[in-house]
């Protein structure tokens, strides 16, 4: 069995299962988290995707939380497809690993073969690349939040994305959107927004894409991001989120906290920008 081993516990996350399950609770308790831990739901499901940001649980984690908070109240998911932008730029443009676990201190989150080989079946410009994951994270510190909801209660699919034209985003929306037709499914766009600005400049940059994201409008959120010069990381991604969404029925974007690593440190000079947005029925 193919095992994708943890390249960020220690670094963007804690190391041992304990520590990371504390930090994990830290995270939702915290002054910019929700605000307590989160108990899951039962139930019919609302929420077809989350936009969550990535940057280590120090930064980004209370932001994330609200994503996963939201999440654990409405239900669990069957399978998630995870969409992340590729860092190291490894491997294929657009790369999806399709079978085996991905392995992180809380235990192995099984990739869920049928819908990674529906993908590829769907779509003209994936590959199966197992290179671009190796070593790339904003794909890996989603997990450890699934696992603290779920355990092993779930799969997943794991999609990387070096190429984020619009074209190509769209398409592979498409393409997970009829994958995952009649599924019980989550999809989560992982990104960071605006980098190393000032926090009053990356704060108004970024909530001129996130009005577009409310609205589901990939085409304007794309366009807001190029004209902006907004540097996402993950725009591409959400592109594809949007794209798949709206095909399986979602009606709405709610952004659900928005922050900058200066709300954390207290340095305001150059910030990064994070934001938790909801994609909802």
């Amino acid at each position: 069995m193919r095992v994708r081993r943890p390249c960020q516990a220690g670094s963007f996350y804690a190391a041992t299962a304990e520590a990371l399950k504390r930090q994990i609770e830290n995270c939702f308790t915290h002054r910019l988290g929700p605000g307590k831990t989160p108990i899951t739901r039962e139930g019919s499901r609302n929420i077809i995707g989350l936009v969550c940001p990535h940057a280590g649980y120090m930064y980004s984690g209370p932001v994330a939380a609200h994503s996963y908070y939201n999440l654990a109240t409405d239900g669990k998911p069957d399978v998630v497809v995870i969409f992340g932008p590729n860092h190291r730029g490894q491997g294929s443009g657009l790369a999806v690993m399709k079978e085996g676990v991905w392995r992180t201190p809380l235990g192995d989150v099984q990739i869920d073969k049928e819908t990674a080989n529906l993908i590829l079946c769907m779509s003209k410009i994936i590959d199966m690349d197992e290179l671009a994951h190796t070593y790339e994270h904003s794909i890996e510190v989603q997990l450890p939040f699934l696992q603290y909801l779920y355990g092993s209660a779930f799969k997943f699919v794991p999609i990387s994305f070096l190429m984020q034209d619009l074209e190509s985003s769209c398409e592979v929306g498409q393409a997970v959107a009829e994958a995952l037709d009649g599924k019980n499914a989550l999809i989560i766009a992982s990104t960071d927004m605006t980098h190393y600005e000032p926090h009053e400049t990356a704060a108004k940059k970024d909530k001129k894409a996130l009005s577009a994201l409310e609205k589901l409008d990939e085409e304007e959120f794309y366009s807001i991001v190029e004209s902006n010069h907004i540097t996402a990381c993950g725009y591409g991604p959400v592109v594809a989120l949007i794209t798949a969404a709206k095909l399986l029925g979602a009606t709405k974007g709610q952004i659900l906290c928005y922050k900058t690593s200066g709300d954390v440190t207290g340095d305001y000079s150059t910030v990064v920008g994070y934001a938790s947005v909801a994609v909802t029925k």
